[in-house]
């Protein structure tokens, strides 16, 4: 009781709170914003509308938004991590009856002022889960198979609820979410090992259903498989996207054509420039100077986030700042990857950057949690 009471005395209270967020990140995650603010001015043809304005706007809400969280107790939102879930949960399964069809996908609920895709929502909600229930659970029971068991089943049922829309790109990360909550909640190495082996498995048994009656993939899943693969197998087809990515970035440079001079993006042979190939489009007008720049601005994001982890003696608060790191890291990894045709093309937009208004708001209340965690954090 005497170590709860000098925490509690060691932790800001009141206006003093501001002067315990951690501004280097803020800044950061402003720097990103902007770039975004940037290039969807320069895809929209030299106009603020209709993307960059829309996305300034999200970013400010967003930016209230995750100050307001800061400023709530990191306690309160260990408590309220079960409820954010189920919450989450319900409405991925609303998806289903009255989700709004967009491009052969069921992924969005209209709101009127703004369309909601919770599977966005549940990329947060998952790790603030996790990391509550690891912080509930005694590390000595941390490997055992039936607490393993639990996190497993978390993960599971909104990744099958996802897949249902379909959305295999962000069903696979959460799956990849939640494994890394568990490692860094310090499960076995030994159930790693063999989830690799079973992923293996997993893969085979997937291409052997081509073409079968329990086929368990899409055919445009497959397809799109086919394509990462060789795009040159129907470059005007299903290769597109990824053969005109990869001319965009070529053609940028080291220096790139100029802010505004792409040929790609302006002359519309780049599809989806204002949200999944929005790099391509900073690369070919920045060149790889711009795009090393914007990869350093996010590096340190996840530096700044795993240092304020790594001083942080609540557990809770560790694993959850560890966990919006990780989903941080994951949502660009995979989205650069794609564009430079190392990933299969799925729907994963680039983080602060891409257009989006769910994205970016749940992005701005990650980062909220994380200040939370990082001001009241024990001193």
């Amino acid at each position: 009781m005497s170590y709860l009471v000098h925490n509690l005395k060691t932790v800001p209270s009141g206006p003093r709170k501001v002067l315990y967020l951690n501004w280097p990140l803020i800044l950061l995650v402003t720097a990103a914003a902007s770039v975004g603010f940037l290039m969807l001015y320069s895809v929209a043809g030299g106009s603020f509308d209709p993307w960059a304005s829309a996305q300034a706007k999200r970013f400010a809400l967003g930016f209230v938004m995750m100050l307001l969280i800061a400023m709530v107790p990191i306690w309160f939102w260990r408590n309220m991590a079960g409820l954010a879930y189920v919450v989450a949960l319900i409405l991925l399964v609303a998806v289903e009856f009255a989700g709004d069809m967009n491009m052969g996908a069921r992924r969005w609920i209209n709101l009127g002022f703004m369309q909601l895709q919770p599977s966005e929502l549940m990329k947060i909600t998952l790790v603030l889960a996790l990391a509550a229930y690891y912080d509930w659970l005694d590390i000595s029971r941390t490997s055992r198979p039936l607490w393993v068991a639990v996190p497993l089943l978390i993960t599971a049922v909104p990744m099958f609820l996802v897949l249902r829309q379909p959305d295999l790109g962000t069903a696979l990360l959460l799956g990849i979410g939640g494994v890394l909550m568990m490692f860094l909640a310090g499960v076995s190495w030994k159930y790693f090992m063999a989830a690799i082996a079973t992923a293996g498995i997993a893969i085979t048994v997937v291409f052997q259903s081509r073409g079968t009656p329990w086929q368990m993939l899409k055919d445009y899943q497959f397809k799109r498989i086919d394509t990462f693969l060789d795009p040159s197998t129907d470059p005007l087809g299903a290769g597109y996207h990824i053969t005109q990515s990869k001319i965009a970035l070529g053609s940028g440079g080291w220096g790139g054509r100029g802010f505004m001079q792409g040929t790609q993006s302006r002359l519309d042979f780049l599809p989806e420039n204002q949200t999944d190939f929005i790099f391509t489009s900073l690369a070919e007008e920045l060149g790889f100077v711009g795009g090393v720049s914007l990869l350093a601005i996010y590096a340190l994001i996840i530096a700044f986030c795993v240092t304020s982890a790594l001083t942080n003696r609540d557990r809770f608060g560790a694993l959850l700042t560890l966990g919006v790191a990780s989903t941080f890291f994951l949502y660009f990894a995979v989205n650069m990857s794609m564009v430079m045709g190392m990933a299969p093309v799925v729907g994963v937009p680039l983080p602060l950057v891409s257009y989006g208004g769910t994205a970016m708001l749940v992005l701005m209340m990650a980062f909220g949690l994380v200040q939370s965690a990082h001001v009241h954090k024990p001193r």
